[in-house]
């Protein structure tokens, strides 16, 4: 754990820069980019580091799925002998309209990955994490006495919109620096507030499987239904169907969340169309469970052409299209960042968060569990807001939600301080 000496530096530091790092969040926030476009954010930040003395590699990350170019930032700083410690930022915004009133709030508009014009805005908080992440470097590069080791910091695309982070592991992120000893992010949340942080041991978030499920059918008459195969009615069916495998296939002490969330088929009213595509999301924390309802996502969709009459030629197609594991804190490393926390923020502000079944793709850097990894929550909400939230029995926006807005000084004071006092508890002097 951190010394007091070491945590009345780190103080002074932070807030000597968080004026600025309030500036940066600001100027993010009012210039999202969506995933695979991240190109003037990650310019921001290998610019910054560049500064402060890391080794800079930019351009990491190519996404193949979308054709997206690499925009992924990965920096070295080596500081002694010691461990390595990874630190990570995602940087991408979302496809969602701000509606929040802020001064600052998005404008933006950028092309989305299937060709339709939308706006862009900063709805899960990854301008708060870029912030964070540039406030640490500031401070472990200006006060190197206070740790002893090698720092690498990513700054990630792609999250929203793909597995960002093993496309920057497949693109050779860990060729670029040494293997690290421990992983560490942050998530921003309005469930806490301000100032705050909450850290658990095991099962974080869940992992999550996109699915594409084309039903292919035999187009006819919407008058004649007899001489086709109407895969519209089949598709009715599996969305149903597909709701059993929890309830009734897995174990309710194993969480699992099956969601088909986009169903497109037929353009006209009197006509059965050849196919319908349902795409649906698979979440889970193990992976016997997540691989348990594949199988038996293939085997219902069989089973309902099988008892439609569908040629086998025509049976339905079950794709795979993208995966991501679950994120586990690494108990003991989960236990040194809670400690550290609790140093940093005080005993009543570091809470024991519950498990989510919300996914994203940090836990990719773990390497399946060769690498420690460990995620926190950092409060975001207006302290004011949270406790009248409370007493009315009223929840502020949720990530993803065009009303998210963190409030800013606090947040970012109490990240930056979180990822300091972790990163001199895991890279000690001596």
């Amino acid at each position: 754990m951190p010394t007091q000496l070491q945590l009345e530096s780190v103080s002074g530091l932070v807030e000597a820069e968080l004026s600025s790092l309030v500036e940066i969040y600001k100027h993010l926030h009012a210039c999202p980019e969506l995933s695979g476009q991240e190109r003037a954010t990650a310019s921001l930040l290998a610019g910054e580091l560049n500064t402060l003395g890391f080794t800079v590699t930019e351009g990491i990350g190519r996404y193949r799925r979308f054709d997206w170019p690499g925009y992924g930032v990965l920096a070295v700083l080596e500081n002694g002998a010691g461990p390595t410690l990874l630190m990570r930022a995602d940087m991408d915004a979302l496809p969602v309209e701000e509606k929040t009133g802020l001064p600052y709030a998005s404008k933006a508009r950028a092309m989305y990955r299937d060709g339709t014009e939308v706006p862009v805005m900063h709805a899960c908080g990854h301008d708060v994490h870029v912030a964070c992440l540039l406030g640490a470097a500031r401070v472990l590069a200006r006060s190197r006495e206070s740790w002893s080791g090698t720092l690498v910091l990513v700054g990630q695309p792609g999250e929203e919109g793909g597995d960002g982070a093993q496309a920057m592991i497949d693109d050779g992120a860990y060729r670029l620096c040494p293997r690290p000893d421990y992983a560490l992010a942050l998530h921003s949340t309005l469930f806490l507030k301000a100032g705050s942080a909450g850290c658990a041991p095991g099962n974080f978030l869940a992992s999550f499987t996109e699915v594409e499920i084309v039903v292919r059918g035999v187009g006819a008459h919407g008058s004649a239904p007899e001489h086709g195969k109407d895969p519209v009615v089949m598709a009715a069916q599996l969305v149903l169907a597909l709701q059993t495998i929890v309830s009734r296939e897995i174990t309710p002490h194993e969480p699992a969340v099956v969601t088909v969330g986009s169903i497109h088929g037929g353009a006209a009213c009197n006509v059965i169309p050849e196919e319908v595509v349902l795409q649906l999301s698979i979440r889970s924390y193990d992976d016997r469970v997540r691989d348990k309802i594949l199988d038996s996502v293939r085997r219902i969709c069989a089973g309902v052409a099988l008892a439609a009459g569908v040629p086998g030629e025509r049976a339905p197609v079950v794709s795979v299209l993208a995966c991501h594991p679950a994120t586990y804190n690494d108990p003991v490393l989960a236990g040194r960042v809670a400690e550290a926390l609790r140093a940093a923020l005080g005993e009543d502000n570091v809470v024991r968060s519950a498990a989510k079944m919300v996914s994203e793709d940090f836990g990719s850097w773990g390497l399946g569990g060769e690498i420690p990894v460990c995620m926190f929550w950092l409060g975001a909400a207006d302290p004011v807001l949270f406790e009248e939230g409370q007493r009315q029995g009223v929840s502020l926006p949720s990530q993803h939600s065009p009303l998210y807005a963190p409030l800013p000084e606090p947040t970012l004071r109490a990240g930056v301080k979180a990822l300091v006092a972790a990163a001199c508890d895991l890279l000690p002097v001596g």
